[in-house]
């Protein structure tokens, strides 16, 4: 994977460690000891601006989400981790499993030893062993649809959850009931899955995976105030849910995630 100026890219394959933008670190031996990998020992000075780490498990998020991070945070400066076995094992588990937990603490430390000041985790289906890695790091760790699920709850009573793995429709569907629970409100939750709208996305047909959730969603806009599109790589089919009068508030959360970062990254003027 080939970073821009700016971002430094980990990417993993096979085993192998490549980066761009930072000294090349094996972190396989670190994974097998179950601790976090160290430093380089000329590391980079970055106290100078900013520090951002994100966590993919999908390759092609990358671009975008450094986009709508640099836009939040002017002069942000991105470390991308990007690791797809924790989506894959986690999809063969049904559950996140005890080592994509273990793996997910281990670059919450390595993104705070690297001069993060926050790590944000993109991925939804990984999302509670994101909530569970803060205990482990003093950085803040930030999963991606927390801001999603706050407005989801307080934009109406039928929620909708719509997502295309059954290993995300959980994880989404509990930090809604828990928005809930924190705003004191019990609204209806009504979760579907968008059968085989993975699958294509990853044969490389997004025009049938857009298509399979638009008409998933058709069948669930009817019912709800808000429908919730529990991942990432779904939000790009937001647009076409527009329009309808009378329709249901459509929430997506890579823009609605991005807002955490006025927290960790207070502006200049505030």
């Amino acid at each position: 994977m080939r970073g821009k100026p700016g971002i430094g890219t980990t990417a993993f394959n096979k085993g192998k460690t490549t980066m761009t933008n930072i000294q090349r670190i094996d972190l396989a031996p670190a994974r097998a000891a179950g601790v976090a990998a160290p430093l380089p020992a000329a590391g980079l000075n970055l106290n100078h601006t900013p520090v951002l780490a994100m966590l993919h498990t999908v390759p092609g998020l990358v671009t975008d989400m450094e986009t709508l991070a640099s836009d939040m945070v002017p002069g942000l400066r991105v470390l991308h981790y990007v690791d797809e076995s924790l989506l894959q094992d986690t999809i063969a588990k049904g559950t996140t499993p005890g080592h994509v937990r273990r793996r997910l603490v281990n670059y919450a430390r390595y993104a705070e030893e690297s001069g993060a000041e926050a790590l944000l985790v993109s991925c939804s289906s990984i999302g509670e062993a994101a909530t569970a890695a803060r205990d482990f790091v003093s950085i803040p760790v930030l999963r991606i649809d927390t801001p999603m699920a706050e407005v989801a709850v307080a934009s109406g009573d039928r929620i909708g959850v719509l997502a295309t793995l059954s290993a995300t429709l959980g994880p989404t569907t509990r930090l809604v009931q828990d928005s809930a629970k924190r705003q004191n409100k019990k609204p209806i939750i009504t979760a579907r899955i968008v059968d085989g709208a993975f699958d294509a996305l990853r044969a490389g047909n997004r025009e049938m995976h857009d298509s399979l959730v638009l008409t998933a969603f058709s069948g669930l806009a009817a019912e709800c105030d808000v429908v919730v599109l529990a991942q990432a790589s779904m939000a790009r089919v937001i647009e076409h849910t527009q329009g309808q009068t009378g329709g249901p508030t459509v929430l997506a959360s890579p823009d609605s995630g991005m807002t955490q970062l006025s927290t960790v990254f207070p502006s200049k003027d505030s």
